[in-house]
């Protein structure tokens, strides 16, 4: 007797379910993505070269800090150190997902690995139990939430080129930061470490190439998981 092998669920079907999934997240989206490409021409970038940087970067809180930190001619080390502290949490969203692409090949894998954002993230894990196919499911909502990004920012540049520099747009930076933090803070460990990190990124703001960002990070981190240990070791 000839063993039927089951055929995989298909790509497209899930694929679309998580394009719609991610479909709410827009409007919260755009006005972000707008302010990243106007930060990056206000930063001196041309609006061709802003595209680009978003194209190539794509990680939002990491473009918004890395063009403040090129307008204050930052040293490139310092720049790259900040960025990559401020992006560390996808390595804890890639190790989390990691179960989801066992079977899928190591080049798909690094494909998928560029579109991971905070939203495609809360999206695909918060898929129904009963999605079959969460890789098709993660890419839909990835490649709705690339092209909802490049497209804000795109205008943004666009946009940010007919303001004068005069204008104050630096008070969207930390307003979009805080739209995206604040929902997040659930537990006693994070509203802790959100406090504990802007409170000694404020205090330490007269420190030169905006290092009062990595001190802020780096305390808001060893102080979050300090209580989130000793809350382990209370229980």
């Amino acid at each position: 007797m000839t063993e039927v092998t089951p055929h995989p669920p298909p790509f497209m079907p899930a694929f679309w379910r998580g394009l719609r999934a991610f479909t709410p997240l827009i409007p919260g989206v755009v006005p972000f993505s707008m302010v990243a490409g106007i930060a990056a021409v206000q930063a001196g970038f041309t609006p061709a070269q802003s595209i680009a940087f978003s194209l190539i970067g794509y990680a939002g809180a990491a473009q918004l800090i890395a063009s403040q930190l090129v307008a204050s001619h930052t040293p490139t080390v310092l720049i790259l150190l900040s960025t990559v502290i401020v992006n560390l949490r996808f390595a804890l969203y890639s190790a989390s997902m990691l179960p989801l692409f066992v079977g899928v090949p190591l080049p798909k894998r690094w494909l998928l690995a560029y579109g991971i954002t905070d939203q495609s993230y809360a999206v695909v894990m918060g898929r129904p139990f009963t999605e079959p196919h969460p890789v098709a499911y993660y890419a839909g909502a990835a490649v709705l939430m690339w092209l909802t990004w490049q497209s804000g920012t795109a205008v943004g540049a666009l946009l940010g080129a007919r303001i004068p520099a005069t204008w104050p747009l630096d008070f969207a930076v930390p307003l979009s930061f805080i739209a995206l933090l604040v929902p997040v803070l659930k537990s006693r460990p994070q509203v802790v470490a959100a406090a504990v990190s802007a409170g000694v990124a404020v205090a330490a703001h007269n420190l030169p190439f905006r290092l009062n960002l990595i001190l802020g990070a780096v305390c808001g981190v060893a102080i979050g998981y300090w209580v989130q240990r000793s809350q382990g070791k209370a229980a």
